[in-house]
């Protein structure tokens, strides 16, 4: 029989079984919405979510790889004239943004839905980053690094989301940690920018680091073509009295992709029964974090913690080592930074099968480890003054190669084991207390040790961020989730599921 009919008298046959209930003022469907998007093969669509999602991720590492490339910009500009104070300052506001805002624009995910914040967020981010060019002093820029972190924060939830309900499990783990990864592409072209951008004999000196946060606007304007690309999530739909939309919208990915060999053509896709729903309250959603599923909080709050207090705090103060312990020219940061960007995106690229295949417990534990044990040595031979700046980016880049599939990691980790109906603001909450703790402190502490020049006092922030990644690594050990190739909702039943 032809695999396109049979594709859809299923879905005829699933439309027919929605049957209305008057139950607490509910429809109560059934519905095989999941095992139709978790047989198929990867096709056109997954590729075309990838890219579409994948340059988020760019922009926001443009975005961070400029205020730390600009950093000395910053302190030699005639007009702002920042201090290693201020630049950590002012990296905190925009981490600080971002904990807020994907705290309320996680909130609004799981409200309004997947598709619609992306282009708000995508909004505020656009405007805050135009914004930003044209700032006059400390206060301006840091309020409108607040504003783009807002904006980004709010990107972590949507898209994170949709990455998980979108994807067939089998492809899951990798895809999540590639689209993650691509961060380090806009990485790339924030150092490339600043190369350029920042050479006294092409711009001025305050001119420069304006033009460049223009780049990361201008980029932004064709993520509102590429985002027209994704749908919204059907798994979603399902539960918010949408079912007649989900099901269009899984024909549509069906015709673009085929079913794997693992599911027979003639095989009858499983169902399950939900009760749809406008929304989940905050009790509710409350009670599923810190009651049902407590033990997995812990463990995405202990992840997400640990790597943003290894990543930011490094990572926005890059350039500040370069320049104040190895007298690197703040117009040339940009060249380390490209090696060190490679290191992080062949990470997930490289590393990431091994998440789908190898499972997560064992390669989230193994890349934590690794990255602390690491950054430990590496900061004591920086302490003992026997690296370069040259094998300084090279020890940076072995770290970070583990680091990124390990950072990555928590966000899938967030992602993929709560339940469909708080999983947006489940990432938005693990994101913005992870980041409050390690990600907000993390820049204006590292500001401060450098600021002191003792090369032990460094060391000792170092050890700090290594003991964090260890400590995370022995947790996903003994309490992560086996959640490899298994469906979401296998992972973490829906609230909204009817025995």
């Amino acid at each position: 029989m032809d695999v396109k009919a049979i594709r859809q008298g299923a879905a005829v046959a699933e439309s027919a079984s929605v049957t209305s209930l008057e139950q607490d003022n509910a429809r109560v469907i059934e519905t095989s919405i999941p095992t139709r998007l978790d047989c198929l093969r990867w096709g056109g669509f997954h590729t075309r979510v990838v890219a579409a999602l994948g340059i988020t991720w760019i922009l926001d590492g443009l975005e961070v790889t400029l205020a730390g490339a600009l950093s000395g910009a910053l302190k030699e500009s005639p007009t702002l004239q920042f201090s290693n104070f201020d630049v950590g300052l002012a990296n905190s506001a925009y981490l600080a943004g971002a904990v807020l805002g994907a705290l309320g624009f996680g909130w609004l995910t799981d409200r309004i839905g997947r598709k619609k914040l992306f282009f708000i967020t995508l909004a505020v981010y656009l405007s805050a980053t135009a914004a930003t060019a044209l700032s006059w002093n400390i206060a301006s820029y840091a309020l409108f690094r607040f504003l783009t972190g807002a904006g980004i924060g709010g990107e972590y939830t949507a898209i994170n989301s949709t990455i998980q309900e979108l994807v067939p499990a089998r492809y899951r783990g990798w895809t999540d940690l590639v689209i993650n990864g691509s961060f380090w592409i806009g990485a790339a072209i924030g150092a490339v920018a600043a190369i350029v951008l920042l050479d006294p004999n092409v711009l001025a000196p305050d001119l420069g680091w304006r033009m460049a946060y223009f780049i990361g606007a201008a980029l932004g304007l064709i993520v509102f073509v590429m985002r027209m690309w994704i749908p919204e999530s059907p798994r979603w739909l399902m539960i918010h009295g949408r079912p007649e939309e989900a099901h269009a919208i899984v024909d549509g990915i069906e015709r673009s992709s085929m079913r794997h060999p693992d599911h027979p053509a003639d095989q009858v896709f499983p169902k399950i029964r939900l009760r749809m729903r406008s929304h989940t309250p905050l009790g509710e959603v409350a009670h599923t974090l810190f009651t049902t599923y407590r033990q997995r909080s812990m463990v995405g709050l202990v992840l997400m913690a640990s790597q943003a207090f290894f990543y930011n705090a490094i990572f926005f103060t890059f350039a500040l080592v370069l320049t104040d312990f190895f007298g690197i020219p703040s117009n040339d940061v940009g060249w380390y930074i490209l090696p060190f960007a490679a290191g992080n995106f062949l990470g997930p690229l490289l590393l990431g099968r091994l998440f789908d295949t190898l499972g997560r417990r064992a390669m989230i534990a193994t890349t934590y480890g690794v990255s602390g044990l690491l950054l430990a040595l590496s900061g004591y031979l920086f302490s003992i003054d026997v690296l370069s700046a040259q094998t300084q980016t090279i020890a940076w880049m072995v770290i970070f190669f583990f680091a990124s599939p390990a950072a990555s990691a928590a966000y899938l980790t967030v992602s993929e084991t709560f339940p469909l109906e708080v999983r947006a603001l489940a990432i938005a909450l693990f994101y913005a207390i992870g980041t409050g703790i390690g990600g907000v402190v993390g820049p204006a502490l590292f500001g401060a040790l450098i600021d002191t020049g003792s090369r032990n006092t460094v060391f000792a922030g170092y050890l700090l961020g290594a003991a964090l990644m260890i400590v995370a690594a022995a947790v996903a050990w003994r309490y992560a989730i086996a959640a490899e190739r298994k469906s979401l909702e296998s992972v973490a039943r829906p609230l909204a599921c009817v025995e």
